[in-house]
């Protein structure tokens, strides 16, 4: 996504600690690495958006659809923008008791390696158009097969 969004590549980049902050959380509301929530099991009958569910049906959780939601991300829910305000917390890594144990140590090595990694190759780009790009197929990690890069002459 950097790679495709100069301006916030360059607030990463050659931006303060809280800009970066900013733009690593909003990386993470738009690419949450886990994308579907584990399974829960209804315990009583309840309707959850207009649609009935039993007891024991079974209820999945897109977290990355949850990030995407106008009404808590505001206009734009699809665009990535590091000024986005939206009204609470993103859940990339979950929530509650179930929340990810290692959420700081991924914000930590995010926000410590893509200012090094932009800062060491300023020319780094895509090898390959975005729409090339193949992702996993049948996993709940989100992520790519490959991320083909280019350098840049400056890193040569």
């Amino acid at each position: 996504m950097l790679l495709r969004d100069p301006a916030a590549a360059a607030l990463v980049r050659e931006g303060s600690p809280a800009d970066v902050a900013a733009v690593v959380e909003e990386l993470l509301r738009l690419v949450a690495a886990v994308s579907v929530a584990f399974p829960r099991f209804a315990r009583r009958a309840t309707v959850v958006g207009g649609t009935a569910v039993a007891p024991g049906d079974v209820v999945l959780v897109s977290l990355a659809a949850a990030g995407r939601d106008p009404r808590w991300a505001g206009d734009a829910p699809d665009r990535l923008d590091p000024h986005r305000a939206p009204r609470g917390g993103h859940l990339a890594f979950g929530h509650g008791i179930h929340r990810c144990v290692g959420a700081e140590l991924a914000r930590l090595e995010l926000t410590t390696v893509l200012p090094a990694l932009l800062r060491r190759f300023p020319d780094l780009s895509l090898a390959v158009p975005p729409e090339r790009l193949a992702f996993r197929r049948l996993s709940f990690v989100h992520g790519l097969d490959a991320l083909p890069l280019d350098l840049g002459r400056r890193a040569r």
